[in-house]
């Protein structure tokens, strides 16, 4: 016994394992080169590594988030502390969201990626890496469900979005803020988040549910193409402001036979219900049987509907879903 958390760790690839070729940086490194790397990581805690994928995170499918998902619980099952997922930030927080509407255990799941690959100034990987497993390994991580761990600071699956293409502070909770920080070798958390409820974990995550952003012009004739296909199994509709679409569109909205699901392009606050009045606003369109996302983003909402279809979810339980969230932003 060392007395060191047991932290399993995962690498699937991303900018973090990247290496320079004369075409420009591409995945390369694995796990145990990524752990090697950083030497001090061993007196944090006894690691296991192992190495998934390879890949950019661009090129990560559901197929692979389930499969680490299934990884995951393993390892857990087995009695580590916590688990690290090292991937591209290009999909983290997706893959991080969808993993937590599907982790049901305390120990930390922490995500992280680094927006610099180790060839130039300022790598953030090494720092990234150790953050990770040090709040993996924290007993003030358990119960927070998923994290992404990035730039020193911890965020809830749910609230966290990246902002920007190459800075180090890309990742960011802009309604309620991060969790907490790490410093001086330890994770402090001064902002916990209810936890949202666990979902079944389904066979494969196969539905068709496009996102649709409200944008001036011509956007009703794209909505009706897509929803009159006969192909969706759902739709998220990005709407104008507090989730505004243009009046042309809400027959198709009031037409649809699949479920519809409102949030809001800005990237800050929550669908309103109960505001405005004209047609393709909010009230209207919750009217017409659109169900309010709340203060969930577009791809989160996205997410959260495709579970509950794999799951066969009725539409009142997907309703019940998003109103679950709603109270827990």
């Amino acid at each position: 016994m060392t007395g060191r958390p047991r932290v399993a760790l995962a690498s699937l690839g991303g900018t973090i394992t990247m290496t320079p070729t004369s075409s420009g940086v591409v995945p390369t490194a694995g796990a145990a080169d990524l752990t090697a790397a950083v030497p001090g990581l061993v007196e944090i805690a006894d690691l296991e590594v192992e190495t998934l994928f390879t890949k950019p995170g661009a090129s990560l499918d559901f197929a692979d988030v389930l499969n680490v998902l299934g990884w995951a619980q393993a390892q857990v099952v087995g009695g580590v502390a916590g688990v690290v997922v090292v991937q591209g930030t290009d999909t983290l927080e997706e893959v991080a969201f969808l993993l937590d509407l599907l982790w049901p255990y305390d120990e930390p799941l922490v995500l992280i990626g680094a927006m610099r690959s180790a060839d130039q100034l300022s790598d953030d990987g090494p720092a990234n890496l150790t953050a990770a497993i040090t709040a993996a390994g924290s007993a003030n991580c358990r119960g927070l469900g998923a994290v992404v761990v990035m730039d020193g600071v911890v965020h809830a699956a749910r609230r966290v979005t990246k902002l920007d293409s190459s800075c180090l502070s890309a990742f960011r909770s802009p309604d309620f803020g991060p969790l907490g920080r790490f410093s001086e070798g330890t994770v402090s958390i001064g902002n916990r988040v209810g936890r949202a409820p666990c979902y079944p974990v389904p066979a494969r995550l196969d539905g068709v549910v496009p996102l649709l952003e409200s944008t001036l012009g011509d956007w009703a004739t794209t909505l009706s193409l897509i929803l009159r296909s006969g192909k969706p199994d759902g739709m998220v509709l990005a709407g104008f402001g507090a989730s505004h679409v243009c009046e042309a569109a809400t027959v198709e909205v009031s037409e649809a036979t699949v479920p519809v699901v409102l949030a809001s392009r800005t990237g800050g606050g929550p669908v309103l219900e109960r505001t405005y009045g004209f047609p393709g606003s909010e009230r209207d369109l919750i009217a017409r049987g659109a169900i309010p996302a709340g203060w969930l983003p577009p791809r989160k909402s996205r997410l959260l509907l495709l579970v509950m279809l794999a799951n066969h979810a009725s539409e009142h339980a997907i309703r019940s879903a998003f109103a679950d969230l709603r109270r827990l932003p």
